[in-house]
C-alpha cells in the first residue's frame, strides 16, 4: 500500500461519511417540513373534495374548489398522494390561510415515517459498515509503517571480534 492508497482511502471515508451525514439531515428536514405542513393545516382547516387530474413520480396534481367558489390547483400537488389514480375523487384537507396547502383527508406525517426511516435506515446500513472497513483497512497500513519503523531503528548487531 502506498501513501497515494492511503489518501484515497482517508478521501473516502470522508466521502462515504459525508454522503451518509447528508441523508440523515435531508430525511430529518423533511420530518419537519411535514410537521409544519400538518400543524398549518391543522391551525386553519378546511375540507373539500378534489379531483386528481395526474399523477407522476413527484406530484399529484389535484383541483378542488373552496366554499367561496375559487377552484384550486396547488402548484407542488397534494401532500401524502400514495395510492391515488388520476380522475378519482377524493375527500381533502386544506390550510383555509393558503389553499396551496392541501393533503389527503386522513393521512398525515406518519405516513412520512416509514420512507424516511427506512432511507435512514439503509443509509447507515450500507454507510457503517463501509466506514468501519475503510478505517480498518486505514489503522491496518499504519500499524505496518509503524512496524517498518521500528525494524529500521533497531541497530544491528556488531560481529564478535576474535583475537
Amino acid at each position: 500500500m502506498t501513501a497515494k492508497t492511503e489518501r484515497v482511502r482517508r478521501i473516502g471515508w470522508y466521502a462515504a461519511l459525508v454522503v451518509a451525514s447528508l441523508v440523515t439531515v435531508l430525511c430529518v428536514s423533511l420530518l419537519f417540513a411535514a410537521i409544519r405542513n400538518d400543524n398549518a393545516i391543522e391551525a386553519q382547516p378546511g375540507q373539500a373534495t378534489a379531483q386528481v387530474e395526474s399523477v407522476t413520480f413527484d406530484r399529484t396534481i389535484i383541483n378542488y374548489a373552496t366554499p367561496d367558489g375559487v377552484v384550486h390547483s396547488p402548484a407542488n400537488g397534494v401532500l401524502y398522494p400514495a395510492g391515488l389514480a388520476a380522475g378519482q375523487l377524493v375527500n381533502i384537507e386544506y390550510d383555509v390561510g393558503d389553499p396551496e396547502l392541501a393533503r389527503v383527508a386522513g393521512r398525515s406525517v406518519v405516513n412520512t415515517l416509514l420512507p424516511l426511516g427506512s432511507t435512514v435506515f439503509f443509509t447507515w446500513l450500507i454507510a457503517g459498515p463501509l466506514l468501519w472497513w475503510i478505517r480498518r483497512q486505514r489503522l491496518a497500513y499504519r500499524r505496518s509503517l509503524a512496524e517498518a519503523s521500528v525494524v529500521e531503528a533497531v541497530p544491528a548487531p556488531e560481529p564478535e571480534r576474535t583475537a
